[in-house]
């Protein structure tokens, strides 16, 4: 029996992350009505991440180049590194405009529910990193504010705090223009924990 092609790419795009059986139904069938050249450059574009992107050999961020665009850029402060949990949180840290100093990307968090230990995160390569020249004066830990979130960052801190770096944490709290009434008792505990002079 012939394999059926939208079948099959409706499988393939249900795969994803966050795409359900019927969002993959709709992307195949807009992928179909679109032209012969976007379908092309669509699967061009899918070949050319799997055969061009890597991890930076720095900072562990994807890159299409060596070193990568932020690790190459004399502009950026060598003493401040973010550690981030995904590659994705760069672009997220990045929109702010806030941080100016590089990144580490650990791929993953602690979890050892899930057989995620010290060993599958990157943080040695980290640790390898921090005496460079210069050398880091502070790692800002931006993990996820989870149990696992939180269990990676005290793991880190107990590894680079002995070192006479200043570990730091991004704060957690009630989003702009939201309600205090609405925020639920673990993120109005985290602001309160955050606070800071005004």
């Amino acid at each position: 029996m012939a394999v059926d092609p939208l079948r099959n790419l409706c499988d393939l795009l249900a795969r994803l992350p966050g795409v359900g059986e019927r969002t993959a139904q709709r992307m195949a069938y807009h992928i179909v009505r679109q032209s012969a050249d976007y379908a092309n450059a669509l699967a061009q574009a899918l070949l050319g991440v799997v055969k061009d992107v890597r991890t930076c050999s720095r900072c562990q961020a994807l890159t299409a180049v060596e070193p990568c665009a932020i690790c190459g850029d004399p502009q950026r402060r060598r003493d401040v590194i973010c550690v981030v949990a995904n590659p994705q949180d760069i672009a997220a840290i990045e929109a702010t405009g806030e941080h100016r100093g590089l990144y580490h990307v650990l791929h993953g968090v602690l979890s050892p529910l899930e057989g995620v230990g010290p060993e599958e995160i990157r943080a040695r390569l980290l640790l390898e990193r921090l005496p460079g020249d210069p050398p880091v004066g502070e790692v800002i830990v931006a993990t996820p504010a989870s149990v696992e979130g939180e269990a990676t960052a005290l793991y880190l801190s107990g590894l680079i705090r002995p070192l006479g770096i200043a570990v730091t944490r991004i704060a957690f709290g009630i989003p702009m223009g939201s309600e205090i009434e609405y925020a639920d008792k673990l993120t109005l505990a985290r602001a309160l924990g955050g606070r800071r002079p005004i």
